[in-house]
Order: C-alpha cells, then sequence, then structure tokens
C-alpha cells in the first residue's frame, strides 16, 4: 500500500491536526474540560447526542500512544481512500463510521462507562477499504486479517472498547457498499438515497437504544 502525499488527502491531515491540537489540549492544565465536555457515554445520548461524534476526536491523556496509533492507522487509510471518494464523500465516511461506533457501544456496552478516540473512524475506514477493493476485483485478504487481528485486540485486552470498533467497522462497510454501487455519475441520486438510509437507520438504532436505558 503505497502512501499518498498530505497533498492528495488534505481532508485526513485536517482531522489529524484537529485531533492533535484536541489532544494538546486535553494534557493542557485545563485539559479535564476538553476531555469532560467531549468524550460520550450512553446515558448522556438524551440531553447531550453531540457526543456521540464528538467522542471521536479525544483520546487517552494518560499517554501519547492511542493517538499516535489512531493517526498513524488513520494516515494509512485515509490517503488512500480520500483520493478515491473524493473529499465530501470521505468526510462523510468517516464522520459517519465515528457515529456509528458511538451506537454500537449505546447497544453493547456498560451505559455508564465513557469511550474516547477515533478508533471508530480508523475501522470505518478498514471496512470502507476492504468493500472498495472487492468491488476493483483485488485480493483484499491480507486486509481481512488486518481487520481480524485488530478486532480481536478488543476481545481480549481490556480497556478497549470493541463495540465502537464494530459499529465503525459495520458503518464504513455500509457507507462503502452504497458508494461503489452508485459510483457512476448517472447514479448520483442513488447514491445520496442510500446514505440517507444509513443515517436513518443510524438514527433509528439510536432512538430505539435510548429507549432500551430509559
Amino acid at each position: 500500500m503505497a502512501l499518498r502525499s498530505r497533498f492528495d488527502a488534505p481532508v485526513t491531515v485536517w482531522l489529524l491536526a484537529i485531533n492533535g491540537l484536541i489532544w494538546l489540549g486535553q494534557i493542557s492544565p485545563i485539559g479535564a474540560a476538553f476531555t469532560n465536555a467531549m468524550f460520550y457515554a450512553p446515558l448522556f445520548t438524551p440531553f447531550e447526542p453531540w457526543r456521540m461524534i464528538t467522542a471521536g476526536f479525544v483520546h487517552d491523556w494518560t499517554g501519547p500512544f492511542h493517538i499516535l496509533f489512531n493517526s498513524f492507522a488513520i494516515y494509512i487509510f485515509g490517503s488512500q481512500l480520500e483520493p478515491m471518494l473524493g473529499r465530501n464523500r470521505y468526510l462523510l465516511l468517516y464522520l459517519l463510521s465515528i457515529i456509528g461506533g458511538s451506537v454500537a457501544v449505546l447497544w453493547l456496552s456498560d451505559p455508564r462507562i465513557p469511550v474516547v478516540g477515533a478508533s471508530g473512524a480508523f475501522f470505518g475506514l478498514m471496512g470502507a477499504f476492504f468493500i472498495i477493493l472487492r468491488s476493483l476485483g483485488e485480493n483484499p485478504q491480507q486486509l481481512l486479517l488486518l481487520i481480524a487481528i485488530n478486532l480481536g485486540i478488543g476481545f481480549f485486552v481490556s480497556g478497549i472498547s470493541w463495540e465502537g470498533h464494530l459499529g465503525g467497522l459495520i458503518t464504513g462497510a455500509l457507507i462503502a457498499a452504497v458508494y461503489s454501487e452508485t459510483r457512476k455519475p448517472n447514479r448520483r441520486f442513488a447514491q445520496w438515497l442510500g446514505i440517507l438510509l444509513v443515517i436513518g437507520l443510524l438514527a433509528l438504532l439510536t432512538y430505539v437504544g435510548v429507549g432500551r436505558l430509559y
């Protein structure tokens, strides 16, 4: 997988820059204000639903490993996907993967436990890349192994939200499937209809998931 120039993936670079600036805020003397305002826990969903996306921009403040790993992985996949999809479609994929990860956390994890990190976006990019490779007739077996290893780590290492990983992966794959099936210029309406259906599904799952909590 050849790395592309940052000029081919400006959205990826800007997203990583935002993550980095927020993390610097997290480790500053007022860092608790950043983290407390942006983390996601399912119990917050009815009152502060924006946390379902802001959680994807904050990381573990006790050390740099979390943000460095996520940033490296997102750059690797983002620098490949962004030129393929275009900036707007890529940004939509990234953000919806974060939300999809939060939806899975809402359904599958302890509603009192907060989560942070861009791992949902990272897994969304991996899921999307897998679907796109298949649609182009490429062999995605190595990528499938990489996905399985990273997903498996979340099940065996404490403190990792495998729920967010799984939700991001599924969402990214769904979005990429819509893109792949509607990539011809005369299918733009069908593409946006498919994206709206995915958004509607995430909204419905969020609504029902909140109802299960209260």
